[in-house]
């Protein structure tokens, strides 16, 4: 059975068809997020700190790390990035105790991430253009670690499921001369948005389950793509997560924290339920008011999407005993802290 092993200095995550699906955290990313940004160039980490720690209460296994940020100071991100990338992933690693997945286009950054990660990282990733797999599976061989192959080339991402296999198989076949195993070839099939294509998740689906019996690799994939321009995406991704475990996915790379609600949302929802003439409590605090009203929480928590995890891998008997399904279920303070932060770490910042 294939088995992919990626490991920190003190914990191993495992893919595999019989094991519990592995959720990597795609939070510590950049791409799209002005203010992360913005905070990166100016040398403040504290959003990747607290993104780090509430990924992992909320169940990630492996946390991706990206260091895109195109520096206003220098728009070049082959000199940026690299020394960016180290300082994350020292301070990532130094908080919490997962693998760590190291995400980048610029090779260079590639490999200093690859320098300071302490154990074996997941690479993210290489293409079947000729150019990015003769720069990535080199660096593949020498740190001998696993890679994310996503199912694109020269020609760029075809509509067609049946290329987007080709190009897996060219890549299982290609690294395999590099002396790299099947094994370590998690490939991304690449989920199309069901708002643009009405079969695209039958045709992941199909592809996921042609990966596993064809070429016996793991998959995984940027799972919320599959709902992108929807209302409500989270109900989407609830059930497409489970059905592509069930065609055979053993990991997506995704968000699995459910953000807080913000004060804005808690006073307008107060001024509602006020102007219906109920009146409330003086002392009922937001979190209460949250929870009461069905407003989630002024808290960062596991997301619907890993509760959906969760059931499935209890129903795949992938969660032997429900042992996972018991713990996720119950009261914060009655669970605990379990969320595999470091216990000679650093402090986060105030």
């Amino acid at each position: 059975m294939t088995r992919t092993v990626v490991e920190s200095k003190t914990k191993t995550a495992v893919l595999g068809f019989d094991e519990p699906f592995c959720v990597i955290g795609e939070r510590i990313n950049p791409t799209g997020r002005k203010k992360l940004a913005a905070e990166l160039e100016a040398g403040d980490f504290s959003t990747v700190e607290k993104d780090a720690l509430a990924q992992v209460m909320a169940g990630a296994t492996v946390l991706d790390i990206n260091a895109g940020v195109v520096y206003n100071s220098n728009p070049n991100p082959n000199e940026t990035e690299p020394p960016l990338m180290r300082k994350i992933v020292e301070m990532v690693q130094g908080l919490v105790e997962v693998p760590l997945c190291i995400d980048s286009s610029v090779p260079g950054a590639l490999e200093a991430g690859l320098e300071a990660a302490e154990g074996r990282p997941l690479l993210n990733s290489v293409t079947g253009e000729e150019e990015r797999l003769e720069l990535v599976l080199p660096l593949v061989k020498k740190y001998n670690v696993p890679v994310v192959a996503i199912s694109n080339d020269d020609t760029g991402i075809s509509e067609d499921p049946n290329v987007r296999f080709e190009v897996a198989k060219k890549i299982v076949e290609r690294a395999a001369d590099f002396g790299i195993p099947a094994h370590d070839i998690v490939v991304d099939p690449l989920v199309m948005p069901i708002g643009a294509m009405a079969t695209a998740g039958q045709q992941v689906f199909a592809l996921v389950r042609r990966l596993r019996e064809e070429l016996g690799v793991n998959t995984t994939c940027g799972a919320s793509n599959v709902s992108f321009g929807l209302p409500n995406r989270h109900g989407i991704n609830n059930a497409f997560l489970p059905m592509a475990m069930g065609a055979g996915m053993t990991s997506a790379i995704m968000n699995p924290v459910a953000l807080p609600t913000g004060p804005k949302k808690i006073a307008e929802k107060r001024a509602e339920i006020e102007a219906k003439g109920v009146i409330l409590p003086a002392d009922m605090d937001d979190e209460t008011f949250c929870q009461l009203f069905g407003l989630g929480s002024t808290k960062p928590r596991a997301g619907k999407e890993m509760e959906a995890i969760r059931a499935a891998n209890l129903l795949t008997n992938n969660d032997p005993h429900g042992g996972e399904w018991i713990r996720f279920n119950k009261a914060p303070d009655e669970a605990g802290a379990a969320g595999g932060r470091r216990g000679g770490g650093r402090r986060r910042r105030a």
